[in-house]
């Protein structure tokens, strides 16, 4: 192998770190488009495209691996996480939105599982 496969194959952070930030081939950042090419919203608090691979969400198998008290503190941590963080985002609604879904996660699962409480 000559010394530039050798680069070529090699692979630092900073490089990963580029293509994350490869623009946008749609037309409108963060929008999606439909069979007719209808530019259709994500839902980005309520179904999180990135979070919807396969037939299990992604929050669900996160709960069915941890015991109830351990669940109970993710999701305390995440909804204080997007309070914490939502005045220095550039979206802060939509982190105060992902906090209350977080809380309103948490009081459905203490309603349905009294014993955790």
């Amino acid at each position: 192998m000559t010394q530039d496969q050798t680069q070529t194959k090699k692979m630092s952070i900073d490089d990963e770190e580029e293509e994350e930030d490869v623009p946008n081939e749609h037309p409108v950042f963060g929008e999606t488009f439909d069979v007719h090419h209808a530019p259709v919203k994500e839902d980005m608090v309520e179904s999180p495209p990135h979070y919807n691979n396969g037939s299990v969400e992604c929050i669900e198998a996160i709960e069915a691996m941890l015991s109830k008290d351990e669940y109970i503190g993710y999701l305390r941590g995440n909804a204080l996480k997007y309070m914490w963080r939502f005045r220095y985002k550039s979206k802060p609604f939509e982190d105060l939105r992902k906090a209350r879904w977080y809380e309103e996660r948490l009081m459905k699962f203490l309603l349905d599982n009294q014993d955790a409480v």
